[in-house]
């Protein structure tokens, strides 16, 4: 078995999408490959077949090895419910609550659960990819360190080094990064990527050629800018859809504590929707259909939803015949009030909802998660019924009750999900990735007014399109003789093209 590592020079550096273009590009060689995240800080996350949750980055790398996300793959995820503390996820499963110093205190003991992850896949695939998080080089981070070079010298891995050159300052960003990690960690080290390259490669080679001669470590490639790529992110919220005259205005305001803002990615992808998300002190603008995202602090998320006067906005919105959707957390902001007895989410006590749904929720211990599939059943403003069918996740404390959940959104096994106003403007559900499905995402769309079928994409396939993409440039700018090298793989013997769609 063999682990490498990816580290970057800074956060966003492109250490997720160089990991999964890695797997995805092994696996198309019929390589036994898994990815692997000792520590991610994200709202983002996935159900795991084991029933526990990961960083959704790190699933999205686990469907480019052609593997169902375990929680080995993200032994430690960070769920941040305040500016200084945050849920601590073990091995897919709540821990508890901590602030930043009880955290930083405590990753001594968390190591253990990494390591013992790690053992565990190492058993089961013959090459790891790992993630870092953040950079290696930030100091104060640095003691007790499980999410980096920690891993790396306990793993005892080689680390290739990511740096963004979009950003400007790449050979900055590598060789003080080089400079500010240990002698065996420098040791460690064995090459760099350079990531998000436009341009002319041949006004870049003399700065290559110096970076190599300044630190003695081949640049492994160089990776172009890709134009149009969307793939699950961990916690940054991408540009709206399309603008093209007719399409239906959807709007989703951007909660200080949003999770799982992937939901809508499918959104961004229709050529009918024009998404506009909508952040701190601007307007809900003029929409067709506004939807509340999920939300770590669903509490906390509602006061700061009423400090924007977005609530007076929601609500005006339905006097004039709109639409309004919640998942999850943003379902829960719909009903009369949320209760946090036991602080699950925050401090103890309860905070009153929009008041557009007959129903309560009260947080209680014992996360739902689970993977689900059923079926929506929905009154489209044509008064025609549709029925489409759903995939997707829950993951939430919240029990919801009242009058309204008895005129469902959908079944799953036979049982009411979600709830629907009696005028049919309002309706919400507890499931994570309800656009994913073509036809369901059409249904819901249709309902919110937009006259357009068989336009949603087909996420999953996307989300396949887009690895392939990647791994496309692992083959075309990397040294891949040198990486398989590193792997301890025999040279190749085929092209990767021939395994293509193939798992």
């Amino acid at each position: 078995m063999t682990t490498l590592m990816i580290q970057g020079t800074t956060s966003d550096a492109g250490k997720t999408t160089v990991v999964a273009a890695l797997c995805r590009w092994l696996a198309r060689q019929g390589v036994s490959v898994a990815p692997f995240k000792p520590q991610n800080m994200a709202l983002n996350s996935a159900v795991t077949i084991d029933g526990g949750e990961i960083g959704r980055s790190t699933a999205l790398q686990a469907l480019a090895c052609g593997l169902e996300p375990h929680s080995d793959m993200n032994p430690v995820l960070l769920k941040p419910q305040s500016d200084c503390g945050a849920q601590v996820i073990l091995r897919g499963q709540v821990h508890g609550n901590m602030d930043a110093l009880d955290y930083h205190a405590y990753k001594a003991e968390a190591m253990e659960a990494v390591m013992a992850a790690w053992r565990s896949l190492s058993e089961r695939y013959d090459v790891i990819i790992a993630e870092g998080a953040g950079s290696p080089a930030e100091i104060n981070l640095r003691a007790n360190d499980i999410a980096n070079m920690g891993f790396a010298e306990a793993a005892d891995c080689p680390v290739l080094l990511v740096g963004d050159i979009d950003r400007g300052g790449v050979f900055a960003q590598l060789v003080g990064t080089l400079e500010l990690i240990s002698a065996s960690e420098q040791q460690r080290t064995k090459g760099f990527i350079i990531n998000r390259f436009r341009g002319d490669i041949g006004l870049l080679e003399p700065g290559l050629d110096w970076l190599s001669e300044r630190t003695g470590k081949p640049v492994i490639g160089v990776l172009p800018y890709l134009h149009g790529l969307i793939v699950d992110s961990e916690d940054s919220i991408g540009t709206s859809g399309t603008s093209e005259a007719g399409a239906l205005n959807v709007v989703v305001p951007v909660l200080p504590r949003i999770s799982n803002h992937n939901d809508f990615d499918p959104l961004r992808l229709h050529p009918g929707v024009n998404l506009q998300f909508i952040g701190p002190d601007q307007p809900i603008p003029p929409a067709d259909l506004i939807i509340l995202p999920g939300s770590k602090s669903t509490r906390t998320d509602l006061d700061f939803l009423h400090s924007q006067g977005w609530a007076q906005a929601i609500r005006k919105h339905l006097r004039y015949g709109g639409k309004v959707f919640g998942i999850c957390g943003g379902f829960q902001m719909l009903g009369k009030q949320v209760t946090d007895p036991d602080g699950l989410e925050g401090d103890p006590g309860k905070t009153d909802g929009l008041g557009l749904l007959e129903m309560s929720t009260k947080m209680v211990a014992g996360k739902q998660l689970k993977n689900v599939q059923g079926v929506l059943n929905l009154t489209a403003t044509d008064s025609a019924q549709v029925e489409a069918s759903f995939s997707g996740y829950e993951m939430h404390n919240g029990v919801s009750e009242g009058a309204a959940l008895t005129r469902p959104l959908g079944r799953i096994n036979g049982s009411n999900e979600g709830a629907m106003s009696t005028d049919g403007q309002i309706a919400g559900t507890y499931v994570h990735g309800i656009f994913d499905e073509p036809t369901a995402c059409d249904a819901i769309l249709h309902w919110a007014g937009l006259n357009q079928s068989g336009a949603a994409v087909d996420y999953q396939q996307h989300r396949m399109e887009q690895l392939d993409r990647l791994a496309d440039q692992i083959e075309q700018h990397l040294d891949t003789a040198w990486l398989r090298e590193l792997l301890n793989l025999s040279p190749i013997a085929f092209t990767p093209e021939d395994t293509r769609h193939n798992e």
